[in-house]
């Protein structure tokens, strides 16, 4: 609600938001669709490619209303129930709950603050448990079982209908929650081509089961989430830095976008100055490789969301200037992903290398499916990727991508003619000059509009 006005809108994506994330946990299907227009309407006057990533709330565990808050004590117990609440039980919205559950198990409540353990499981859906950290209970909070493996599908009754509503409005991503394998991403995949839809799926990685899927994962996902809120009540919370640099690195290896969630300037929610840890949380988060950071409460809640925007944008821009910016390690042959594409993944590996001995100031990438662009992103190059496509539907969709600006282009029919083209629309937006140095990646012959199978190295002379 923060940011849900065309002014608010308007003003972060002029201060550098690439994407704007709707959370399905907690809006209307009438609001989404106000919303989804507004970002169109500001992408059109500021004439950008904000992209637009739709979150699935996925199968969220809740208890239910409570007449009031209620304190419980360490020692106390405490009865959970599937069915109608008596004698002050409490509801949890799970109804396979008092099943998958067993004895000595952990049930954490409101993002770890209330911990229980489990002393017994009914086959009437009522769970006993003695509370273990005590506090205050409040209506609707979140409940985490760390060590259950839960039957509950990854794609909710809720998430069927929120995502029929997506695929109408022609969006960009789509996040997956709780995803736990790689099973579960091929399941959305399958109704996604029924449905002819080309939207990006994010895997969010939250919980401990998909940290030890994670290759499998990385494999059918198109972006992937570090989602820290989860994660860190889900797995102790000190073992989520290490995880955290281990999914970008895996993700960046297989040219998998990736984005880290959470908490990354959570104190500018009330106040108009990020901690010091926070600012290098977020620094950090850029020399692990993520390609995107993302802001949660600070900018749907927050009392200073375009501070926030601007403060996000200022540790990222400086730390990329730094001689700690993210490289990753050159990939050998075989693990590069994509057999079929030998020839275009060598192709960008060595504008690459190419770009960073002659200090080129752009590569400019034709292509019409994304693969392109997205591979020489994950090879971190020092200069800047430029995308031409006439492939509408991905011009928004490659905001997420690390170092890249599309365009739309639509009228070379040579290749000679498409690399004079391009070269003269950056020198018009004033992002290359003469005597810079320039790469071109195209599919020659052009009017076939094949995969990237040339490099040229050139100077510009105008």
């Amino acid at each position: 609600p923060a940011t849900a006005n065309k002014s608010t809108l308007k003003k972060i994506i002029s201060k550098g938001v690439n994407v704007c994330r709707i959370n399905f946990s907690h809006i209307s299907h009438e609001k989404a669709k106000e919303i989804i227009s507004l970002i169109k309407t500001v992408n059109q006057e500021l004439n950008v490619n904000t992209a637009i990533l739709a979150d699935l709330q996925g199968p969220k565990i809740r208890i239910g209303e409570l007449s009031q808050p209620i304190k419980i004590k360490t020692g106390e117990e405490l009865v959970l129930t599937t069915k109608k609440p008596k004698n002050k039980q409490i509801f949890v919205s799970y109804k396979n709950f008092s099943k998958d559950i067993r004895k000595g198990e952990s049930v954490l409540i409101d993002d770890g603050k209330i911990k229980l353990k489990v002393l017994e499981t009914t086959s009437t859906g009522i769970v006993k448990t003695k509370v273990v950290v005590p506090g205050t209970l409040s209506s609707f909070k979140g409940i985490n079982l760390p060590n259950t493996k839960i039957s509950l599908p990854c794609l909710t009754t809720k998430d069927k209908k929120d995502l029929k509503f997506i695929l109408n409005e022609k969006i960009e991503w789509l996040a997956l929650s709780f995803v736990r394998e790689a099973e579960d991403l091929i399941s959305l995949k399958r109704i996604l081509k029924k449905n002819k839809s080309n939207i990006g799926v994010i895997a969010k990685i939250e919980k401990p089961e998909a940290v030890k899927n994670i290759e499998e994962i990385v494999d059918q996902a198109d972006a992937l989430m570090v989602a820290r809120g989860d994660l860190g009540v889900e797995i102790p919370a000190y073992r989520v830095p290490a995880i955290q640099k281990l999914i970008v690195k895996k993700s960046v290896a297989k040219s998998r976008p990736v984005i880290i969630a959470t908490q990354m300037l959570e104190s500018m929610t009330h106040n108009p100055v990020a901690t010091r840890a926070e600012v290098n949380d977020v620094a950090n988060s850029v020399i692990d490789g993520a390609d995107a950071v993302m802001l949660s409460g600070e900018t749907s809640v927050g009392k200073f969301p375009v501070k926030t925007v601007e403060t996000m944008r200022g540790i990222i821009r400086d730390i990329e200037k730094s001689e700690y910016t993210f490289k990753p390690s050159v990939p050998k042959r075989k693990e590069m992903p994509e057999e079929n594409r030998d020839i275009s993944n060598s192709i960008c590996l060595h504008a690459s290398q190419l770009a960073e001995q002659v200090k080129a100031t752009a590569i400019i990438a034709m292509t019409y499916s994304g693969y392109t662009p997205i591979k020489i992103s994950s090879l971190r190059p020092t200069s800047f990727i430029y995308v031409f496509t006439n492939n509408y539907s991905i011009l928004n969709k490659l905001s997420l991508v690390w170092g890249v600006k599309a365009y739309y282009y639509d009228s070379g029919t040579t290749t000679d003619q498409t690399i004079i083209q391009t070269k003269e629309t950056l020198r018009k937006n004033k992002h290359i000059k003469k005597g810079d140095f320039v790469i071109n990646l195209a599919s020659t012959p052009a009017s076939e509009k094949g995969m990237t199978n040339m490099v040229k190295l050139s100077k510009v002379e105008i």
